[in-house]
C-alpha cells in the first residue's frame, strides 16, 4: 500500500513577510486616500455627523474701557514646507498651502485717561482731552473664510497620520498666519484712522452736551 504524502506549506522568508506588510499598508493607505477623493462615496456608506459637545461654561467677565475705533480685514497666503535631511519629499516631508483672513482692531484706551488729561473752561464752552496712542488688538483668524489650499506630504507622513490624534493638523500654518496679519496691522495706518475716529466721535458727544470747541490730542 501506498500512502500519499501531503505536502507542509512553504513558510515565507522574513524579506517576504516585511514586503507583503508594506505592500498592506499601502493598499490600505491608497484606498483610504480613493475613498476620500471619490464623490458620493460618504453619502453611500451613510455618515452621519453627531455634536455631543457639552455646554459653554463662562469662565470670567472683564470690564472694558476701550473704545474700538477701527478694523481691518486682512488675507494672507501661506506657503509652508518642511523638509528632511537626506530624505526625499515623496518619503518625509509636508507642504501646505493656506490662506488666512483675519481681522485686527485698533482702539483707544479710555480706562487711561487721568483727571490732569481733561480740561474745561469755566463756561463749560470749551474742552481739551489727552488720550493715549491708539493700540492695535490680537488678530482674529476668521475660520469661515480661511482654508488650505493644497498639502503634500511624504509617505512617512502619511503613515503617521494614521496613528495620530490630529492628523492633517494646520496650527502651524494658523499660527503663521496670524504672525503675517499681525505684521501687516502693524504696517498698515489702522492706528492713525482709529485716532481719527476716536476724535470725531468726542466731537461730536461733546458737542451733543454744549461744547463749542473740542481739542483732542494724543500721547503716552
Amino acid at each position: 500500500m501506498m500512502t500519499s504524502i501531503k505536502r507542509l506549506p512553504r513558510r515565507l522568508p522574513g524579506w517576504a513577510k516585511v514586503v507583503s506588510a508594506v505592500t498592506l499598508v499601502l493598499v490600505v493607505l491608497f484606498a483610504g486616500i480613493r475613498l476620500s477623493v471619490l464623490p458620493g462615496l460618504d453619502d453611500l456608506f451613510g455618515t452621519e455627523t453627531h455634536d455631543r459637545s457639552g455646554p459653554a461654561l463662562l469662565k470670567s467677565i472683564q470690564d472694558i474701557s476701550r473704545y474700538d475705533a477701527a478694523s481691518g480685514n486682512f488675507q494672507v497666503v501661506v506657503d509652508l514646507e518642511k523638509d528632511t535631511k537626506y530624505l526625499p519629499d515623496a518619503i518625509r516631508g509636508t507642504r501646505t498651502l493656506y490662506v488666512g483672513a483675519g481681522t485686527v482692531d485698533a482702539y483707544v484706551d479710555l480706562g487711561k485717561i487721568g483727571e490732569n488729561d481733561v480740561t474745561v473752561d469755566e463756561d463749560r464752552t470749551s474742552a481739551t482731552l489727552r488720550l493715549p496712542h491708539a493700540a492695535l488688538g490680537k488678530p482674529a483668524l476668521d475660520a469661515d473664510r480661511s482654508y488650505a489650499v493644497s498639502k503634500q506630504r511624504g509617505l512617512l507622513d502619511r503613515l503617521g497620520d494614521l496613528f495620530s490624534d490630529n492628523p492633517n493638523g494646520e496650527q502651524a500654518v494658523q499660527q503663521l498666519a496670524v504672525r503675517h496679519i499681525r505684521d501687516a496691522a502693524k504696517e498698515s495706518e489702522l492706528t492713525e484712522r482709529a485716532e481719527t475716529n476716536t476724535t470725531e466721535m468726542l466731537e461730536g458727544l461733546l458737542g451733543s452736551l454744549g461744547f463749542k470747541e473740542v481739542r483732542v490730542t494724543y500721547g503716552t
